[in-house]
């Protein structure tokens, strides 16, 4: 008799397996909707049945409560589900060949009671394409997510499989995906370098609010209290936008002031009076349609207006407008900005220097972003540097050079692991904290003065202040070729015929240093 297979594999893949098994013939771009809406549904539900179950039991302050009242619900911050809409009814017409329509009229039902999800939830589960005896299996897999778990603990595991799923669908759209999500280990470097323990997290360019569920994942994970901070947001895609609503609504954040408009934060400014605490961004890269030509006396230049042909700059001024008095900001950036003169951005970027708002850049690796093969930056900025909780820093610019680090979980795109993280945020943290113990590192970091950044024309590629690490004496050359070698050997099947010819060419190679 043939023994089970036993999987170690974590819960979130083993369905994410499933669930893409499922998707047959449909686009991920499409299919994505269909599978996040039926985890945001299971959701909403479970949520909706816990307190129906302790209204219902009547105990306590709960004695007399009418089950079926809406305002016992939103009183206590959690969706009405009507009964059509509820999990336990789709289950039981999941094997129905109308359950395509069945769940597309419980969406419309629960946003007619819920005016904060309108327009919000899919509609397309009775669309031609999707089989519904798949939609049927689907259903029955999303239905046994956090089965036998305690219904609160259940709204974490969903929580926790959406963001995954999430982030599985950006990777199956390839360059698509990248305009929705930004990588979480990205996300995570931001948030535990700034560390949004407390006020406003603004994010203007939110996607699908990854930036905000780490925000408020970092609270909770040191001990600081989720309702400490407030999120304000803008997304001008509606469909992402959607994603955002469900994304933050699945973790209990409040998604009131994430806004949407298809004209844009520089065209129709969502929050023109926000002054905020942080703002953690990644918007797209090099943007040339941005509007610019209309917009040449804008208030918020106020260290030279952006060139039409590229929005980096108007981004940068845009998220410096929004900064409170002690504000800090970090965001994503093409890696030309840094070198940039072209139509005034290099003469933007020596204000910003001379005004002393520059906090720390960091150069990131390659392949760390789907949409993209631009080399990307990070840049850490702050209205007061000069005081406060942190040393002062403002005749001094930290640059880190994080490209050596990462590693690849295919081969297009890498990551950055928990210790590349926290390597370069305590970098950071030693050299911004009073108590810090900050030391230069060749090839990896440098605390660099002002002077000599205007000594370079005020240049900010880390590379040019870090110098070249130190080289081990004990190299091995064959080994290294050897390794190399294989590495290609590894690659043939895929790539072309190229690289078939550096091979051959590699085997003629002498090893003239062995």
């Amino acid at each position: 008799m043939a023994k089970k297979k036993i999987t170690d594999e974590p819960l979130e893949k083993q369905l994410w397996k499933a669930a893409d098994k499922l998707r047959k013939n449909i686009d991920a771009a499409e299919y994505k909707h269909v599978v996040l809406g039926l985890i945001f549904l299971k959701y909403i539900s479970d949520a909706f049945e816990e307190l129906y179950d302790t209204l219902k039991a009547g105990k306590g302050e709960y004695a007399d409560a009418d089950s079926e009242d809406k305002d016992e619900y939103k009183a206590e911050n959690v969706f009405f589900v009507p009964p059509s809409a509820r999990w336990s009814y789709l289950q039981s017409h999941a094997k129905q060949p109308t359950i395509g329509k069945t769940v597309d009229e419980s969406m419309d039902a629960i946003e007619r009671e819920n005016s904060s999800l309108k327009g919000v939830l899919p509609k397309v589960y009775a669309r031609q394409n999707l089989d519904p005896t798949s939609l049927g299996e689907l259903i029955d897999l999303v239905g046994n997510i956090a089965l036998g778990d305690a219904k609160s603990r259940s709204a974490d595991v969903l929580g926790h499989v959406f963001e995954y799923f999430l982030g599985e669908f950006a990777l199956a759209e390839g360059k698509k995906g990248g305009q929705f999500y930004t990588p979480r280990c990205v996300v995570e470097l931001l948030v535990e370098m700034l560390e949004p323990y407390k006020g406003r997290v603004f994010d203007p360019c939110c996607g699908s609010g990854g930036m905000f569920v780490q925000s408020e994942k970092f609270v909770t994970e040191h001990q600081g209290k989720v309702n400490d901070i407030s999120i304000y947001g803008q997304e001008s895609n509606q469909t992402t936008w959607r994603l955002a609503k469900m994304n933050l609504a699945i973790r209990g954040i409040d998604s009131s002031q994430i806004k949407w408009n298809n004209e844009g934060s520089f065209l129709n400014n969502a929050h023109k009076d926000l002054k905020t605490d942080y703002i953690i961004a990644n918007p797209p890269f090099n943007v040339s349609d941005w509007s610019g030509d209309l917009l040449r006396k804008d208030g918020r230049w106020q260290f030279g207006a952006p060139p039409v042909g590229n929005a980096n700059y108007a981004w940068i001024q845009h998220f410096i407008y929004h900064l409170a008095p002690s504000g800090q900001a970090g965001f994503v950036l093409a890696k030309g900005s840094l070198t940039s003169k072209t139509s005034g951005e290099g003469d933007i970027r020596k204000n910003l220097v001379e005004k002393g708002l520059i906090d720390c850049i960091v150069n990131l690796p390659a392949k760390l972003f789907l949409n993209t093969q631009i080399p990307a930056s990070l840049w850490f900025m702050s209205r007061n540097r000069n005081n406060g909780k942190f040393r002062n820093r403002s005749q001094e610019i930290l640059f880190i050079d994080a490209r050596h680090l990462g590693h690849l979980i295919n081969r297009r795109t890498l990551e950055l692991s928990t210790e590349d993280i926290q390597q370069i945020a305590d970098t950071y943290h030693n050299w911004r904290n009073p108590e810090g113990d900050y030391d230069d590192v060749k090839g990896f970091c440098n605390a660099t003065k002002i002077e000599r950044v205007k000594e370079l024309d005020y240049v900010l590629t880390p590379g040019r202040y870090v110098g070249l690490a130190e080289i081990e004496d004990d190299f091995d050359f064959k080994e290294r070729f050897t390794q190399l070698k294989a590495e290609f050997e590894e690659q043939l099947k895929e790539e072309s015929v190229l690289n078939k010819r550096i091979l051959l060419n590699l085997d003629k190679i002498k090893y003239k240093n062995s």
